[in-house]
């Protein structure tokens, strides 16, 4: 504490910043990244703790020894489900701060397909989970029956049961969940974009004819029209949607309203409803955020557009 860490600041940031490139977390090589940061210590004087370089050389041993085996091992593509899972639920301000750079990079454009590549990861972590109880559960069983496997037979059973299409997605139920607090918060400001921008974009004010420059930038300025930012924030809901209903196809986001919901998704939806039920203070409340946030977003909008319309002409 009181150290200036200024100086290697752009060079840790290179480091990590191509550590993320291409692909996110998964694509982190430990063997590069250790000779990265080891490199950073002969140019800077700093010292990394021993443990931390202890830990750094035993995963890089041992991701040598996968790769062995496997050459497309990564130990951080093993890794990445829990990653996932404790970027998109931790509470403490460091990890949210992590997951805002996971998603938004360097370029601090919202990428939603790293959002739905963590999604399918904590999916992932979800089914080895209950895998992981349910052979606990076998071997419970056989130990309090006195059962015996024969001798060719495999001690625990690894197939994953497939999850019914029609139960809500796991995704899902997170995001609704008590565990998808973090992530609802974080997609907060995302979810005002695309809401704002798909309703202006659906929405239209009619323009009259014959009105003056003055109306006519007043109802430019009400209503403004979508621009490339706009359409990014609609595309990126559509996908998000679309990963959370299990459709691969374009979906219109209007798809979602009842009368033009597919019968599978309906049956999704349905499935959600204890979830949505046990926390509905907690999704009532994000509801008023969000619509909050939308009022307040159309309110500065109304104020500009009135003023330009109030506003004493200048004279020329």
């Amino acid at each position: 504490e009181g150290t200036d860490v200024k100086p290697i600041v752009p060079a840790l940031a290179r480091v990590f910043d191509a550590a993320l490139a291409g692909g996110g977390a998964k694509a982190i090589n430990f063997n590069d990244l250790a000779a990265d940061l080891a490199e950073i210590t002969f140019t800077f004087p700093f010292r990394i703790p021993p443990y931390f370089a202890l830990v750094i050389r035993a995963i890089g041993v041992l991701e040598g020894i996968a790769l062995v085996g496997d050459p497309g091992f990564a130990i951080v593509d093993e890794a990445y489900p829990y990653i996932s899972r404790r970027l998109l639920t931790d509470t403490s301000p460091r990890l949210r701060a992590a997951l805002k750079y996971m998603v938004y990079g360097q370029s601090e454009r919202f990428d939603v397909d790293r959002v739905i590549d963590m999604l399918g990861a904590l999916e992932r972590f979800a089914a080895v989970k209950k895998l992981a109880d349910r052979d606990v559960d076998i071997v419970l069983t056989e130990r309090s029956t006195g059962l015996v496997r024969e001798a060719d037979a495999p001690i625990l059973d690894r197939s994953i049961v497939p999850q019914d299409e029609d139960a809500a997605r796991d995704a899902l139920a997170f995001f609704f969940g008590e565990d998808g607090e973090v992530f609802r918060e974080f997609l907060l400001d995302e979810l005002v974009k695309s809401i704002d921008a798909g309703a202006r974009a659906t929405l239209t004010i009619p323009r009259p004819p014959l009105a003056s420059p003055r109306v006519t930038t007043f109802l430019a300025k009400l209503q403004p029209p979508a621009d490339d930012d706009d359409r990014a924030a609609i595309e990126n809901a559509r996908k998000l949607v679309a990963f959370l209903l299990r459709n691969d196809d374009n979906v219109d986001l209007s798809s979602v309203a009842p009368s033009r919901t597919s019968a599978s998704v309906l049956r999704q939806l349905r499935a959600l409803s204890p979830v949505v039920n046990e926390r509905r203070d907690d999704l009532r409340l994000f509801g008023t955020k969000l619509a909050a946030r939308l009022a307040e977003k159309q309110l500065a909008r109304n104020f500009d557009a009135l003023g330009s319309l109030i506003a004493p002409a200048t004279s020329r």
